[in-house]
């Protein structure tokens, strides 16, 4: 019972609970990388500029990085606030840094923070396919602490900017736009890539390697870029080149693109494809030449919005960021193809589901995760995309539409909870939604329904028994039926159920061959029929 309190406050309060040492007393306005590679180690350098404007006193300020364990790991040789020499402490993968002198609301501080050290993880130093050495930020939750000094949150955005030097053959992609690219020695080359507007650090990445890049094209002024490695270039760009009509058809009905350019990278990292903001990576297998990662392509782009611009303030909330980018792929693809490919979309999340819940039952938003990557199950992706459609089929096209578009204009470049997204769905349709919200967010259990029908030929009607027999809470649903003869248009008919069980009769002029539950996809339940 403690729990599901739990899970209900932090739902309909907003509360937090993933247990960051939030500062809420600055405010990190950029973050300035300066990065070395090279080819005969590991080891990177790094120089962090940290600019902060404080909003209560302070006298002190700490940051993520991890320190030096079996030889990786970041050591940092110097500090700076100002000009001034800084006392530091680097203990518990925490940056302690003392300022020179207590700092009060309104001020404006630059740290400057020296380091060096071979990256546990978070940068990605390996080789691809093709055997040439690569290096790609994967900083997906919160591995950027392992070769960035930051405030490693969605909760606190920055601008950023990555300045990084590297051997003339390596071509460099980052976030925002370059604005620099100059040879140094001969043997060293800079760019400097800056990214205007404020993001996590989840999604702040650079990724080196010997790249061919092409235009795909324009959307608006915003230009559409493939990064592919040189070996399988034409496949690369062919396989890349969605992402144009992609993003176009976002940006015309979610809202305007948060970014500056949109990369759509070939990369050698961890996971299947990254959403890093302005700046996607996919896995290096993705080019293939077929054209068959058009989905893959739709869902990266779709968080651009959902995640990285509009982000959960909250790791538990995820599925406000991976449950928007699986629906919204179902959304481009039911405009794009029509609406059978959402249908067999939602059909194909629902078996999984079913089959996850069965296997590892939890709820959406499960606060007893710690190890955030765990967060990453099919609870949140495709379990959290069909409450999106359900809420759809709840306020109505009309109200569900505008408030999407609302929620992402109220949280662009900033940060929502769960209940943050409620309270603009309920302005939008007018409609109480906290029961909707609380049972498919917080239970762990899906509806499971046993139906049980008799056709009565002299009443010419079905008495229709439908039992919810899943363990906990009663749920409130509608459910379609549809009636089925041997010929013609089957009778549908829309049954409240919010009871344990639920008796109705439907009248029809036919004998019904059978019963179809919910046709045309607009519930998540399990359900079989009972003789």
């Amino acid at each position: 019972m403690l729990y599901r309190i739990l899970i209900l406050l932090s739902i309909v309060t907003g509360s937090v609970a993933d247990n960051y040492p939030r500062n809420e007393s600055i405010d990190i306005k950029k973050y300035i990388f300066r990065i070395e590679l090279n080819d005969t180690t590991d080891r990177i350098a790094g120089q962090a500029t940290i600019l902060l404007s404080v909003k209560k006193a302070i006298r002190e300020v700490e940051l993520d990085l991890i320190q030096p364990v079996h030889e990786k790991g970041m050591t940092v040789n110097e500090v700076r606030v100002g000009i001034r020499q800084a006392i530091f402490s680097h203990r518990n993968n925490r940056l302690k840094i003392l300022l020179p002198a207590e700092a009060g609301p309104g001020n404006e501080l630059q740290l400057t923070i020296t380091y060096t050290g071979i990256p546990q993880d978070g940068l990605i130093i390996s080789k691809n396919k093709f055997g040439e050495r690569t290096f790609f930020g994967d900083n997906w939750p919160d591995r950027a602490r392992n070769w960035l000094p930051t405030i490693d949150h969605p909760y606190e955005k920055a601008k950023v900017e990555f300045i990084v030097i590297a051997p003339p053959h390596y071509d460099v992609v980052a976030n925002g736009t370059r604005v620099e690219q100059n040879v140094l020695n001969g043997k060293q080359k800079l760019t400097h890539w800056r990214e205007e507007v404020d993001i996590p650090t989840k999604v702040m990445v650079i990724g080196v390697a010997r790249f061919a890049m092409q235009q795909a094209g324009m959307v608006g002024n915003i230009p559409v870029e493939s990064w592919v490695y040189p070996q399988n270039k034409e496949a690369g760009f062919s396989d890349y080149q969605p992402a144009v009509k992609v993003l176009d058809f976002f940006n015309r009905f979610i809202g305007p693109y948060p970014y500056e350019k949109l990369a759509n990278v070939q990369s050698t990292t961890i996971y299947g494809g990254m959403e890093n903001a302005s700046n996607i990576f996919y896995y290096e297998n993705s080019v293939t030449g077929k054209g068959e990662i058009e989905n893959l392509i739709a869902h990266e782009i779709a968080h651009q919005w959902f995640g990285n611009s509009a982000s959960e303030n909250d790791w538990h909330h995820v599925w406000l960021s991976e449950g928007f980018a699986t629906y919204f792929t179902h959304v481009y693809n039911e405009f794009t193809y029509g609406v059978d490919a959402l249908k067999q979309g939602l059909q194909r999340d629902r078996t999984t589901v079913i089959q996850h819940c069965t296997r590892a039952p939890a709820p959406v938003i499960d606060t007893r995760i710690t190890d955030y990557p765990k967060l990453l199950s099919p609870h949140v992706y495709q379990r959290g995309g069909w409450v999106l459609h359900m809420l759809r089929q709840e306020v109505g096209d009309s109200a569900f539409w505008t408030g999407i578009r609302n929620y992402y204009i109220r949280y662009q470049n900033s940060n929502a909870l769960s209940s943050d997204f409620r309270q603009v769905m309920e302005e939008a349709s007018g409609k109480p939604l906290t029961v909707f919200f609380s049972q498919w967010l917080e239970e762990t259990n899906l509806p499971e329904l046993t139906v049980q029908w008799v056709y009565n030929p002299a009443a010419r009607a079905i008495a229709l028994t439908i039992d919810q027999v899943q363990p906990g809470r009663l749920f409130d649903l509608n459910l379609e039926v549809a009636v089925h003869n041997s010929t013609g248009e089957p009778v549908i008919k829309t049954v409240k159920i919010n009871q344990k069980s639920t008796k109705i009769s439907i009248p029809v002029d036919f004998k019904p061959v059978n019963l179809e539950l919910d046709p045309a996809i607009k519930l998540l339940f399990k359900g079989n029929f009972r003789n």
